[in-house]
Formats: C-alpha cells, structure tokens, sequence
C-alpha cells in the first residue's frame, strides 16, 4: 500500500483522530492487512500516539498485523453450530484449503478463522467466505462453496439475526 492512498483514506475522514477507527478499518479493507508503514503515517498525520494505534489494532480481533489471504473464511463455533456440525466444517476448510483456523497459506490466497458467534444461529452450522454467508453447510458443501469461489460473483453479503 503506498502513502499516497493511505493519505487519500485519511483525507476521506478529514484528517480527525475521533475517525481513527474507521480509518484502520478502510486501511485494512483496501490492502487486506494492516502493515507497519501504514500506521506510522496514521500516527504523523493524526497526530495519535503509535502505543494508542498498537492498543486499538491488537485489542480488536478484526484487525490484522500480519498479511491475509485473498479469501478469508470464518466459522462459527459457537454452541448452536457445534452441536449441528461446525467442527466437520471446520475440518472440511482444512482439508479442502489445507489452512487451519488462525492461518494464512503462504500464498495468501485464504485465511482461516473461527468466531464464537456471527448472529446466525438459527442457521448453524454458518460459514461466511468472503462476506457472503453460507447456513446449515455440509462438509461436502463447505468444500464446494470454497472451490467454485472464482466462478461467480455474488451478490451484497446476506444479512442475518439469531432466530
């Protein structure tokens, strides 16, 4: 990620610290990640302290310090999805990605993740790949969503509330 469009992010939010969030997050959302040189240039130009950066991007777990997968997949593993499965679609990731939960492959193509809820539960076991969720998967179906992921392109991610 260059400077220029970090500078570009930070301008689109009017240079405010109160935006400092929602700025690591569109940081995050163009380049998958969020690098060292992008939060040094946060900090000079938000004139935010860099340990109150760090503290922010380490104590939410939806950023990311290290480099993510092109596609990232999340798991729900909360007690809805695990008593209907989600520990088979969590080996079905593995087995048809070869990534376990908390991994990246080296070739940045996935990123594996379990969450404790994504407010589906009604619909567990739920996987959600690239924004769009997936409910009531299958290890056979979990292995074809993550294979035909290039083929389609799907609609605004669907939304969803526990029943």
């Amino acid at each position: 990620m260059d400077i220029a469009k970090i500078d570009q992010i930070i301008d689109h939010h009017q240079g405010e610290a109160s935006a400092l969030i929602q700025i690591l997050l569109d940081i995050q959302h163009e380049n998958r990640w969020l690098p060292r040189e992008a939060l040094t240039r946060l900090s000079e130009r938000l004139e935010v302290p860099m340990s109150r950066i760090q503290h922010i991007t380490t104590f939410y777990k939806h950023f990311s310090l290290t480099p993510k997968g092109r596609h990232e997949v999340h798991v729900c593993v909360g007690t809805a999805c695990h008593v209907r499965g989600a520990e088979r679609v969590v080996d079905a990731v593995h087995e048809a990605t070869g990534v376990r939960p908390g991994e990246t492959d080296p070739e940045l193509n996935f990123s594996v993740e379990t969450v404790s809820c994504l407010g589906c539960c009604a619909l567990g076991p739920v996987m959600v790949v690239d924004g769009e969720i997936h409910g009531n998967v299958a290890p056979a179906e979990t292995v074809k969503v993550l294979k035909n992921l290039g083929e389609a392109e799907t609609d605004a991610p669907k939304k969803c509330a526990c029943a």
